[in-house]
């Protein structure tokens, strides 16, 4: 084996360590567990994103039931009075700051029922 190969095997198996039985000694097993973990690291990399906005989601959803007021209904009326806060920052406000999270809600709900003539 010349030092080319040698040291792209060992550059494999270096990193597949932490993988279990022959995946982390095994060149042609290791190879073979490398590849799927890069397709189900670049699959993941999409699914994370969708996993983080469903809790955004979930969290707002609790805070403004609180106040109430729907999830859908919130967001609708968001967008009608001109507050620009994405859920994530909005869903930390729920959590982490419960009075300016009610203040935001207040402000949601004054403008929608001064757009809607009520």
């Amino acid at each position: 084996m010349s030092r080319f190969a040698t040291a792209k095997h060992k550059r494999v198996i270096k990193q597949s360590k932490g993988f279990r039985g022959r995946a982390n000694r095994c060149y042609r097993v290791a190879i073979r567990r490398l590849e799927k973990s890069w397709q189900y690291a670049y699959r993941d990399r999409k699914v994370k994103k969708r996993e983080f906005r469903k809790l955004w989601i979930q969290r707002l959803n609790a805070g403004v039931r609180q106040h109430d007021v729907s999830y859908s209904n919130f967001i609708n009326m968001q967008s009608k009075s001109g507050v620009l806060l994405d859920r994530k920052i909005l869903s930390g406000l729920a959590m982490y700051e419960p009075f300016s999270f009610k203040a935001v809600v207040d402000v949601v709900k004054m403008t929608a029922a001064a757009g809607t003539g009520k």
